[in-house]
């Protein structure tokens, strides 16, 4: 074994233990509401924010194994790359959205209340 081809195999694993730590705040989130602190008092909506995480690191990681060291010809995969890459944006945006406060409605919390 040569030494790129070692070194490209403990990227690709440290790659892999970072998405599946992804995944696992993510179900962490969606499953008990608890966000990481590093971005809890940002986080309005916890299980909203662990949607968004498990999403993105399923993104992430079908990227990795698209173009990524484990896979075996990165050309063949490119348009599968993409969708990965795609979810990982979606993923990202639930998160963003998980810190808005959400929509209230006028006709229950009206107000000008007399």
């Amino acid at each position: 074994m040569s030494g790129m081809h070692s070194t490209a195999m403990w990227t690709t694993a440290l790659a892999l233990v970072v998405v599946a730590g992804g995944a696992a705040i993510g179900i962490l989130a969606i499953t008990t509401g608890r966000v990481p602190t590093v971005g809890r008092k940002k986080v309005l909506r916890p299980k909203l924010w662990g949607y968004g995480s498990l999403t993105a690191a399923a993104g992430m990681g079908a990227f990795l194994l698209c173009l990524g060291g484990l896979g075996s010809r990165p050309a063949a995969h490119f348009n599968l790359a993409l969708v990965g890459m795609a979810v990982f944006f979606l993923g990202s945006f639930l998160q963003y959205l998980s810190q808005r406060p959400a929509r209230t409605d006028s006709l229950n919390h009206p107000q000008d209340a007399a």
